[in-house]
């Protein structure tokens, strides 16, 4: 056994020196502590809402920090061009920077529609009413109308939400008010305002693109969004928000044609995108209008491009807008790709059929869940068939009973 060593003459600063070793206790990394972000759960990633709660359980408690999500439209634009609007409006709640660019609208037009916030007290649900007696005649109304088979089956949760809340809640049939708005700052890109001018060189990038993505760039480097710029101020996020790339209005022919001259403008752009992402404490959102884009391999290099894609299928126009089963539903929504940062393998969802509407006043997204078919031709027809059934068990089951009896 060793003899202890004495400290007597060793200074302070030497013995300090000497007690250290080459095992150091394992502690969290320190995190950058900015409002409206939180650390992910499954790999200690910053993320940031995107103002639907339900959407962010969806992909794993919200958007991670430096990732790019890519919304396909839906086919009149209406609700994808919403999360676009609760995804800014989130921003301007938080404080965090914007930066919006569209060819269409102009961005200010844009900010302008925002949906209001909500108080905290209303975004609370509703207290359980008191169970009323069985003697009631309205308990005995409600019971005769489910199916007996249907009475011990377990209620189907519906809604989709985590047990910690992250966001903010908005009523879409109003507009955010002036002084909120003008509170966060705000940097618009808007493509009509910035002519672009020939050039000689052969770039596989669009002007329209290529002064857009040189504009993000200077307002990240201007405002100090980059993680390796020196911590001066306190830092904070920059949201980007990206309206409708790869229409006719940015210049670019994909949805014109089935082999369109600029193919590899768009991906080009997005490749560009996610590298100045990566370096930066910025999240963006892209819509693109897919349904015009007839080349599929294309859109899965676009979609790879990405780090989450989601799809939106309105019931607008087709034959599920007057299909009663839908009747409850605005539209269908697809996820189709969900990042695995700093793991193995990606937090996917567990459930593939999922649903949106649009209340009053909310845009939820929830479980799909079709009601039985309780008709009478139904019923019937399951009896006939129960019957049926059970003549031919019957029948079989004497025969048995008399091959039995003579090998007996």
């Amino acid at each position: 056994m060793a003899a202890p060593v004495s400290n007597v003459g060793i200074s302070s600063g030497e013995r300090s020196a000497f007690r250290c070793t080459s095992f150091q206790k394992k502690t969290r990394s320190r995190l950058i502590a900015i409002p409206g972000t939180r650390p992910s759960v499954q790999n200690g990633q910053l993320l940031v809402s995107t103002g639907v709660t339900s959407l962010d359980y969806l992909l794993g408690g919200g958007l991670a920090v430096g990732t790019v999500l890519l919304i396909e439209e839906d086919l009149y634009d209406s609700y994808s061009r919403m999360i676009l609007k609760y995804f800014l409006a989130e921003g301007v709640v938080c404080r965090h920077e914007l930066f919006v660019a569209a060819a269409q609208d102009n961005p200010n037009d844009i900010l302008q529609e925002l949906p209001a916030p909500i108080l905290d007290d209303v975004a609370f649900p509703k207290p359980v009413e008191q169970p009323r007696l069985s003697c009631e005649p309205q308990d005995s109304l409600d019971a005769m109308k489910i199916a007996w088979r249907y009475q011990n089956l377990p209620k189907v949760q519906s809604a989709l939400a985590s047990s910690s809340r992250f966001g903010h809640y908005y009523d879409v049939s109003k507009t955010m008010e002036p002084e909120i708005r003008q509170a966060a700052k705000c940097h618009c890109f808007y493509f009509p305002d910035h002519p672009t001018q020939s050039s000689t060189t052969h770039s596989p990038m669009l002007q329209s693109y290529s002064a857009l993505l040189k504009s993000l760039q200077e307002v990240i480097h201007r405002e100090g969004f980059f993680i390796a710029a020196p911590m001066s101020k306190s830092r904070n996020i920059l949201r980007v928000g990206l309206h409708s790339l790869g229409s006719v209005l940015w210049g670019d022919d994909l949805s014109c044609h089935d082999s369109p001259r600029h193919r590899h403008a768009l991906t080009t752009f997005l490749y560009g995108l996610r590298a100045l992402l990566r370096s930066s404490l910025s999240v963006a959102v892209v819509t693109i209008p897919s349904r015009l884009i007839q080349d599929s391999s294309l859109m899965g290099s676009i979609t790879q491009l990405c780090d989450y894609a989601i799809a939106l299928e309105s019931f607008k126009g087709s034959e599920r807008e007057t299909n009663p089963l839908y009747k409850d539903y605005h539209g269908l929504l697809h996820v189709h790709q969900v990042p695995h940062l700093n793991c193995l393998a990606s937090q996917l969802p567990d459930h593939k059929d999922l649903a949106f509407k649009l209340k009053r006043k909310q845009f939820t997204i929830e479980r799909l869940h079709l009601p039985p078919d309780l008709s009478e031709t139904v019923s019937r027809v399951s009896r006939g068939d129960l019957a049926g059934a059970t003549a031919v068990a019957s029948a079989c089951g004497s025969g048995s009973s008399g091959a039995k009896h003579l090998d007996f």
